[in-house]
């Protein structure tokens, strides 16, 4: 179903506002779900052929008072009429929002997996409550075009058409009256669509930036708190909400000239009716019942054209949030996790099993990228991570150390150069076999809501408690469960608010950890630690390098002054590489990196650093 919609979401004609083309647009979405609409339509259309039989009864009515005939037959008949048409029109109506909502369904699943699998460079693009809001609001609007407008329009014309036919049956001459009264109403209301449909889009628009700019201060709101910025951003919301009042109002302006419009015309045809009508029975032109059934005709006429007239103006509504929708999902995606038979073959176990451990774990060649091809962050890079070793790349903040490992996990594709994993060249993995040798724990680690073991286990959802607790042991995460209540099943909140930094990164560190990878990646893995920690942490990091290869980023020194070797990085290039003690004396740039962290002697805050010992032990 998912497929279906996304195959059928196809762009209308460039400018095409037209309300012949929201009608093709919104009717290609019900691909896969004509026979609710067929049965629906029919069961609208036998309840409206039932209600436009019950005049011609109640004309029988009166002409049968007239006569002083028998009437009981002709009023059950009409109860029964009355009684058939309701449940006819009830189940109908069901069918109709039954097949509404599964259209939505398959909308926000091919919106959702869409979204999730976009490009990294779209996510920088576009901002994350605006993409949501396409999930929720937009879809939600959505549905009532298609389970409501779509029949209405439809059913609404056709029973217009045999309430006509009808009509000219009884007294041609009024029926010209009232259709020209109802003409003068579709010219207003037709001048009136367009308007109501740029309105409706810039309202949609309006909504998604307030969910974004909500997403956006709701996900710092510590520091908002901290710099009093509340009302700051309570007015930069404002902004956006006054901007979807308006669109609002834009379009409650031009329904309410639409309404009117429309209720002029019911009221002015009746009244056309009453006066002509009355002024021909008095002159013998037609019977009592005549009129009378006429009057039922143009009150079933109304009806059906008054759903018309709402149904074009909300499809033409929908289309402002089906565009958004559709926008949506023609941003490209990444390839298919398993592009070929090999690929789809392959696993993460079988992958660690058939491990060469004579070609590095990871190797770059001559690597270049750019987030702006015209201002590139990495220039030819190069160098290894050997299996059960761990390398540390080093530098300046902006050197390209995150950018390295954003191409490691395939975020980003390079602009030249190879990117190899064991000896394979990326490019003949897919994205997902690269994944699944890696894991890793960036600087903002992510911690989602639920229970720790459910933040532990996110990537291996089937480990066993034994499993869970030497990874809990591993990351110096005991004490976390001790005070959690419930443990391992204790909650921790919107984004760990229960957590402090260095717990959060201790979680994400345990859930790499688990996945068990052939290259693990650390990014700033002791940023948020103590002393005492880091130092534990820095010997498990030694104990997880002879299980698989380490590559580790770290601005304190510290931390990978035992690597096996570190690599320094100078804006986007390896210039140096080797271990902690040959560093100190072979790289300018690392013995400045060390020098800036090195204590100074306390009589000495004034003077400048100008040695550097090489004691393993100086972290700052």
């Amino acid at each position: 179903m998912t497929d279906t919609v996304v195959d059928q979401a196809q762009p209308t004609a460039a400018g095409d506002r037209s309300t012949r083309a929201a009608v093709a647009t919104m009717y290609r979405l019900t691909t896969g779900h004509r026979a609710s609409i067929t049965v629906a339509t029919l069961l609208t259309l036998v309840g409206s052929a039932l209600g436009l039989a019950q005049p011609l009864v109640a004309k029988q009515v009166v002409d049968a008072s007239g006569r002083g005939q028998v009437l009981w037959p002709l009023l059950l008949l009409l109860a029964g009429l009355f009684v058939t048409e309701a449940a006819t029109g009830a189940v109908g109506r069901f069918v109709l929002e039954r097949m509404g909502e599964s259209i939505v369904r398959g909308l926000r699943h091919s919106l959702v997996g869409r979204l999730l699998r976009l490009e990294m460079r779209e996510y920088d693009r576009h901002r994350s409550g605006d993409l949501i809001s396409r999930v929720t609001a937009d879809t939600t609007l959505l549905r009532e075009v298609v389970s409501q407008a779509l029949v209405d329009l439809v059913t609404g014309a056709l029973v217009a058409a045999g309430a006509i036919v009808l009509m000219v049956c009884i007294d041609p001459l009024l029926l010209l009256l009232v259709a020209a009264t109802v003409a003068t109403a579709a010219v207003i209301v037709a001048s009136l669509l367009k308007g109501i449909r740029a309105a409706s889009e810039r309202m949609q628009t309006s909504v998604g930036t307030i969910a974004a700019d909500l997403e956006r201060a709701l996900g710092a709101l510590p520091m908002v708190r901290v710099h009093c910025a509340e009302e700051r951003e309570a007015q930069r919301i404002g902004e956006c909400v006054e901007s979807a009042y308006r669109a609002g109002v834009r379009t409650a302006k031009l329904a309410s000239v639409m309404s009117p419009a429309v209720e002029l015309a019911v009221q002015g045809s009746f009244l056309i009716v009453l006066v002509i009508g009355g002024l021909r029975v008095n002159a013998d032109a037609n019977s009592l019942g005549d009129l009378v059934a006429f009057l039922l005709y143009a009150s079933y006429l109304v009806l059906p054209l008054s759903s018309v007239f709402r149904a074009v103006g909300l499809i033409q509504r929908g289309m402002g949030a089906y565009q958004r929708i559709e926008q949506a999902l023609s941003l490209p995606a990444e390839p298919s996790q398993a592009q070929t038979p090999a690929a789809r073959a392959r696993t993460r176990e079988p992958a660690r099993q058939t491990v060469s451990y004579q070609e590095p774990a990871l190797a770059l060649r001559d690597l270049s990228f750019g987030y702006d091809p015209s201002r590139p962050v990495l220039r030819g890079i190069s160098f290894t991570a050997s299996h059960r070793r761990q390398t540390a790349l080093v530098g300046r903040s902006g050197a390209g150390k995150s950018t390295v490992f954003a191409l490691v996990a395939r975020f980003y594709e390079p602009d030249s150069g190879a990117l190899l994993f064991d000896g394979m060249p990326a490019t003949e993995l897919s994205r997902g076999e690269c994944r699944s040798r890696i894991a890793v724990v960036d600087q903002a680690t992510h911690v989602v809501h639920g229970s720790l073991w459910d933040n532990i286990t996110y990537a291996v959802p089937d480990a066993s408690e034994a499993e869970v607790r030497r990874v809990v042991e591993l990351a110096q995460l005991a004490g976390v469960v001790e005070r959690l209540p419930g443990g391992l099943s204790g909650m921790l909140g919107e984004r760990g608010g229960t957590l402090s930094g260095g717990e959060r990164q201790r979680v994400a560190l345990a859930r790499a950890l688990l996945a068990r990878p052939s290259l693990l990646l650390l990014d700033e893995p002791t940023s948020h630690l103590d002393a005492v920690n880091e130092a534990a942490l820095t010997a498990a990091m030694q104990d997880v390098a002879r299980e698989c290869a380490v590559l580790v980023i770290a601005h304190r020194l510290s931390t990978v002054q035992h690597a096996d070797r570190i690599i320094v990085m100078d804006e986007g290039r390896a210039v140096a590489c080797g271990r902690h003690e040959e560093l100190l004396t072979s790289s300018p740039t690392y013995r400045e990196l060390a020098a800036g962290q090195m204590l100074r002697p306390a009589n000495a805050r004034t003077s400048p650093v100008t040695t550097v010992s090489p004691h393993p032990r100086h972290p700052l």
